[in-house]
């Protein structure tokens, strides 16, 4: 399981910010306090919760200079929309191969149907590339502590 000091691994993926472009996390560390918020699925409603949270709180987390990222196993084109209906101003990753919930080791699999999404988590990522903060859901309806979030970003800032 991927813990704090890890180095995180790398990916490229569709990034969903409005139009659709091309996102590796190593090109991206200059951003960093970079922040992984994986999610199960975009309209659902604890997610949709989470995410508009993330958005309540993005003046913290630009005043540390962090930078925010959804992570779904959504289609990019249903991340867009899926931005757009409730104004979230940061990029959501699709990981529609499921690649990236394989590699931070947080795959939820919903029977009977044994579909694979994201477990809800979180990830904070240095400039590094080091994961300095982990947080993983005990269950679906769970969302992060975001007061403890923004701590952990203000220390990796």
């Amino acid at each position: 399981m991927l813990d704090i000091g890890d180095e995180a691994p790398d990916f490229t993926a569709p990034l969903a910010n409005g139009d659709i472009e091309s996102f590796t996390l190593s090109e991206h560390l200059s951003e960093a306090p970079i922040v992984l918020a994986f999610f199960p699925a975009a309209f659902t409603p604890t997610c949709t919760s989470e995410m508009c949270s993330f958005r309540d709180h993005m003046a913290e987390f630009e005043a540390i200079d962090a930078t925010v990222y959804g992570v779904s196993v959504d289609l990019p084109y249903t991340l867009n929309e899926f931005r757009a209906q409730n104004d979230l101003g940061f990029g959501l990753i699709s990981d529609e191969r499921r690649e990236l919930i394989d590699a931070y080791d947080v795959v939820s699999s919903f029977s009977p149907l044994d579909l694979r999404a994201a477990q809800r988590a979180v990830f904070v990522v240095d400039g590094d590339g080091i994961v300095t903060y982990r947080w993983v859901g005990d269950n679906p309806k769970q969302e992060p502590d975001y007061e403890t979030v923004r701590e952990a970003v203000a220390e990796a800032a």
